[in-house]
Formats: C-alpha cells, sequence, structure tokens
C-alpha cells in the first residue's frame, strides 16, 4: 500500500533530500535538514504521487489518507506539546506548496492555520501577548481567504487602510490589540459578503481546505503555461509541506529572514541576507517595512544606519553562522535559505540551492 505522508522534526525525518520527486524540493530539504539536526520545526509533508492520484481519481483522495494526516499532526502536537483545535493551548500550522521544480503560479504559503474565534483567545493567553495573537489572527483570515477562498488580498488592504486613517496611524505596529479584534471582525465580513457564507471556524476544515489549495494550484493557468514552457509534466505533481508555525511576530526577541550562505551576485564568500523584528515571512517580501542587514559587513556596504542582527542578536547569528557552514558543506552549493527567530532561538524554514 502506498505511504502518502512523511513527518519530520525533533531531530528526525522518515525522507531524505534524494527524495526530491516524492516530497517535492521544500519537503525533501526540509527532512534533510531534520536529519542533520537542525533546528526544524516538525511537520509532515503529503506526496506528489498523492497529487497525481488526486487527478487521476475525479479530485477524489484515497481512503487510508486521513488517517495518515491525523497520525502525523499528532506526532506534531506531541512535540510542540500543543493541541490543534485546542481552545486553551492550539496548535497553529503552516501550508506550503512544494513541487520538485521551483514554479512561480503555485499556491502562495498560508501562516497561522488553526486559528479561529476559539483557539485566538487562548493563543492570547498562552502567549501572555494579546495584541500578537489578534494581529497572528487578521494575517490568517486575509493570507487564508485570499489562497484559498478566492478573496481578493486588496478588499483587506482598504479595510486596514481605512482604520488606520480612523485611528491617526501609519504603521501595522501602532495597532493594538483591541484595534487588531476591531479588523477581524471586518476581515470576517468582507469573507461572507464575498463568498456567502462565514469564514471557516474549524481547524480540520481549514486544513483540507490548504491542502486541497494547493492541488488546485498544479492545475491553473499559470502553472500549465509554465510547465508548458519549460517542458514539465503534469504527472509531477506537487507535495504539501504542513509544519507547526514558529513566530516572528511576537515581540523585539523575535524576527524573520531570509538569506543566501554566500553574495549571490558575485559568489563571494560573503554571508548575504536581510532580516525584520517582530514580523511574519510575508512581511519581509511586501515592502512595508524596510528590512535590515544580518552583518555589520552588509550594513556598512550599503551605508544603513539600522543595526544588523550580528549586533542586535549575537547569540541567535552565532547559531545561524554555524547553520550557514553546516549547510554549505553538506549540499556543496550556495544555499537560499528562510528563517524565524522565536523568543531568541533560531528555526529553519526553507534551504535549496542558491541561484
Amino acid at each position: 500500500m502506498a505511504k502518502w505522508v512523511y513527518s519530520f522534526g525533533n531531530g528526525a525525518a522518515e525522507g531524505r533530500s534524494e527524495m526530491r520527486n516524492l516530497l517535492g524540493g521544500k519537503g525533501a530539504n526540509l527532512a534533510e535538514m531534520s536529519s542533520l539536526g537542525l533546528p526544524v520545526p516538525p511537520g509532515f509533508t503529503v506526496t506528489t504521487e498523492l497529487c497525481t492520484h488526486y487527478y487521476a481519481n475525479n479530485q477524489t483522495y484515497p481512503a487510508e489518507l486521513k488517517a495518515e494526516v491525523e497520525g502525523a499532526l499528532a506526532a506534531v502536537e506531541k512535540i510542540v506539546g500543543a493541541g490543534f483545535g485546542d481552545a486553551a493551548n492550539p496548535l497553529l500550522v503552516s501550508v506550503r506548496s512544494g513541487a520538485r521544480a521551483s514554479m512561480p503560479g503555485m499556491m502562495d504559503t498560508v501562516l497561522n492555520l488553526g486559528l479561529n474565534d476559539r483557539t485566538v483567545l487562548g493563543l492570547a493567553k498562552s502567549s501572555g501577548d494579546e495584541r500578537f495573537a489578534w494581529d497572528s489572527y487578521r494575517r490568517f483570515i486575509q493570507m487564508y481567504s485570499n489562497v484559498v477562498l478566492d478573496v481578493g488580498h486588496h478588499y483587506f488592504e482598504e479595510a486596514l487602510e481605512l482604520r488606520k486613517e480612523d485611528l491617526g496611524v501609519h504603521m501595522d505596529t501602532d495597532l493594538k490589540a483591541q484595534d487588531w479584534r476591531t479588523v477581524v471582525g471586518e476581515y470576517k465580513k468582507i469573507v461572507e459578503k464575498r463568498i456567502g457564507k462565514p469564514f471557516p471556524q474549524e481547524p480540520r476544515e481549514q486544513l483540507w481546505g490548504a491542502i486541497g489549495a494547493v492541488f488546485g494550484s498544479w492545475m491553473n493557468q499559470r502553472a500549465i503555461t509554465y510547465r508548458r514552457l519549460h517542458s514539465i509534466p503534469e504527472s509531477w505533481g506537487t507535495a504539501v509541506n504542513v509544519q507547526a508555525m514558529v513566530f516572528g511576530n511576537r515581540g523585539e526577541d523575535c524576527a524573520t529572514g531570509v538569506a543566501f550562505t554566500r553574495d549571490p551576485t558575485t559568489g563571494a564568500n560573503i554571508f548575504y541576507g536581510e532580516y525584520l523584528v517582530n514580523a511574519q515571512g510575508e512581511d519581509v517580501v511586501a515592502g512595508i517595512r524596510t528590512p535590515q542587514h544580518l552583518t555589520v559587513q552588509g550594513k556598512l556596504a550599503q551605508k544603513s544606519d539600522a543595526p544588523a542582527m550580528e549586533e542586535v542578536m549575537p547569540e541567535v547569528f552565532k547559531q545561524l553562522a554555524t547553520v550557514r557552514h553546516t549547510l554549505e558543506r553538506h549540499y556543496h552549493d550556495m544555499q537560499d535559505i528562510e528563517l524565524t527567530v522565536q523568543r531568541g532561538k533560531l528555526y529553519m524554514l526553507q534551504t535549496r540551492n542558491g541561484k
């Protein structure tokens, strides 16, 4: 019988990097980093073969998939010490696509999945930070609604800008817990108006919706055109990566960043990257705030006044420098990495050969 789900985390993994065709590039490298003992949040990968099965069987899943996903989810709950859908101590996850060939047009990442009107209160209590919890919830509603429910980003951006105007503030970081709570209410009204039903509150419904959206993105027009232009077979399919959330937006000792283990322009042996304090992944690429350099060398080269990670988070930077050397030694190539810092601890979210 086929195995559809492969777990990783806690220094172990069922997959390896050479299983790229089955686990996709992202899933294979998450498994590999986990096996190397690097700090990877636990999770699981639903295989590319499942995507192929899905389309070969009238967009249906094999009967045994649900039990495999539940088993893998339970393993993540055990490692993290939180429950998926638990109102008091909720486990939240991210959902990402990951084909064996990197492709534009695939589904964007969904973060903070598992939040609803009950678990947001549990997150506020367990984190001790009500603002963080409601900020995470509004991010989730916007991301999920856009990539899974097909509600345009601009509806949410407009509502947020109007709220900021009303409050007389310019930055998202100026909004307080009650402000985000109000924004969440407005976002939910937008969803109900656009799709004719309320935003899904059941975490498992949210999860299966996101998994289905990943497979759906394999057959969107942009992906189909890209495959045709680059001779990528439809039968390759895409994998789905479900991973426990770590939070870069939980305070001043938290951050998110992207980096290359060398200068991608010249190939020089210089650590090259950017990070944002108290932010989630999409903030770095969205251009809402100006990212800061990882290294003092990078900061000086760009004549920036903003402090480098090397200066403000020296211990984290030391961990990251070790990871950088470990990855280069292992892969024998420049790596393009994504990272999150939560409460002063480094977590690796992705590595791939740099271009």
